[in-house]
Order: structure tokens, then C-alpha cells, then sequence
């Protein structure tokens, strides 16, 4: 199963939950692939110990025939976690993919030789609605979407759906949501209980059962190239992404 992490606003914990959702699937047992699709590639350097030294990034296999999608794919820093690595190169993909013939299918048509290797396979997209995401939901049998709970999360909303309805008309018809993620959640504010009733007023049983609140040992992991399970086991953020990890079996099953 391909699943697409994405929400086109920024700084809503994206590359963390794409990071260690795939990371605790890893940990439980299942084969998993995390494909930096990012010209930013935080879940590169999340989880690559030195990435500078890779010959081939995910732009090469969507740019150069010569180069195979299994030669980009490295072990990550989680056992059982694989990792296809993005660089900035990525942000010139867009303008070489506009009026190409399969411009918007290129991704899909590159991962389709590993799909069945693996049980999962998340795509951490970058925070647009661009040429890269359009190609990464095409791809996509799920899209797992973050949203912050704070003033403003659900701006932009309405575009991200009517851009998933587009594509399920035109290009991926079986494309649907596996679920919303409430991230950045803190208890201690109303803002973020009003927004946490909003979302589900918008999504309804989309939504996870379980947020994952604000949490310094979530935003310090990256820096050490751990998950959060490896890092601060007996954290908060461990033990709540760990229930999402397994609500996301329980409903890749339906």
C-alpha cells in the first residue's frame, strides 16, 4: 500500500509523522519504504547518517532512465526501514514535468516495480499542491493527512480536497483518505480543543483517535537521526505514534 503524507500547509508535523508512523510499522514487523519526495529532504537528513555521499536521489530515477528506482533505495537509520533520499535538484522537477506526456504519472510509474516489495510505502510530500504532490497522490492508494491544532490549521483545506476529487476523476480513481492525524495538539489551550472539534466537524471519522501533542523530544529526534521509538522510547510522542501506527493496520485492512 502507497500512502501519501500531505497537507499543503507548512510546519504541520509532516515529515514527523511520515518519519516515525513509517518507522513504527518498521518496528512492528512490516517491510516499509519512505520516499522523500521534498526538495527540502527533512526525512532524508532524519534519518540518512550522511547523504551528501549518495550517488542517486529520487530525481534520478524520475529524470534519467538509466538510473533504476531499486538503485536509490539505502537502508535508513531503522531497522526493517528503507529510504529512497530527495536533494534540492528535486525543485526542478516540476518545470521539466509540465507538458511532458506522463508528467503527472512519473512517480507512479517509477515506484510501480517496488510496490509489491514492500507492505508500505509513504511519501512524505512537500507543502504545495504542485507538480511533485499531484504526482505523489496519483501514485497514492491512501493519503494520511496532518493537521495542526491551532488558529488557521484548516486554511487551505478545501483546495487539498477538490485537488484529491480531481484526481480520482482523472488519474486515480481508487485514491482515498486513510485517515487525519490532529498534530502539534496542547491541552493546556481552548484554541487547540476548538480546532480539534473543527477538524472532526470537517472530517468526522477520518480522524485518528489519537493526537500527538507538541513535543521537544519529537522536534530534537531528527537531529540524532532516530525516531522517536529509538530516542525517547518511554515518551509521549513514542507511545502516541505507536497508536497510530497500529490504527493505520487496523484500517489499511478495510
Amino acid at each position: 500500500m502507497i500512502i501519501a503524507v500531505t497537507n499543503q500547509k507548512g510546519g504541520v508535523g509532516k515529515t514527523t509523522t511520515a518519519f516515525n508512523v513509517a518507522a513504527g510499522l518498521a518496528l512492528m514487523g512490516k517491510s516499509v519504504l519512505l520516499v522523500d519526495t521534498d526538495p527540502q529532504g527533512h526525512s532524508t537528513v532524519s534519518c540518512v547518517v550522511d547523504a551528501s555521499v549518495l550517488q542517486y536521489s529520487l530525481y534520478d530515477a524520475m529524470t534519467d532512465a538509466k538510473v533504476g528506482i531499486e538503485q536509490v533505495i539505502i537502508p535508513s537509520t531503522v531497522p526493517g526501514l528503507d529510504i529512497i533520499n530527495s536533494r534540492i535538484s528535486m525543485a526542478k522537477l516540476e518545470p521539466m514535468l509540465v507538458g511532458e506526456i506522463d508528467g503527472h504519472f512519473r512517480m507512479r510509474d517509477v515506484l510501480d516495480p517496488v510496490k509489491k516489495k514492500y507492505d508500505f510505502i509513504f511519501l512524505d510530500t512537500p507543502p504545495t499542491l504542485g507538480l511533485i504532490t499531484i504526482n505523489a497522490l496519483v501514485a497514492a492508494d491512501r493519503i494520511l493527512i496532518p493537521i495542526q491544532a491551532s488558529y488557521l490549521s484548516l486554511e487551505g483545506t478545501d483546495d487539498l480536497l477538490e485537488t484529491i476529487e480531481k484526481i480520482r476523476k482523472i488519474a486515480n480513481t481508487e485514491l482515498s483518505i486513510i485517515g487525519v492525524i490532529i498534530t502539534l495538539y496542547d491541552k493546556r489551550t481552548n484554541i487547540s480543543k476548538d480546532v480539534v472539534k473543527q477538524i472532526i466537524g470537517v472530517f468526522g471519522d477520518n480522524v485518528f483517535e489519537t493526537v500527538v501533542s507538541k513535543s521537544v523530544k519529537l522536534e530534537e529526534s531528527p537531529a540524532y537521526k532516530e525516531s522517536i521509538f529509538t530516542y525517547a522510547p518511554n515518551s509521549v510522542g513514542a507511545a502516541q505514534y505507536q497508536q497510530i501506527a497500529e490504527e493505520i493496520l487496523k484500517r489499511a485492512k478495510k
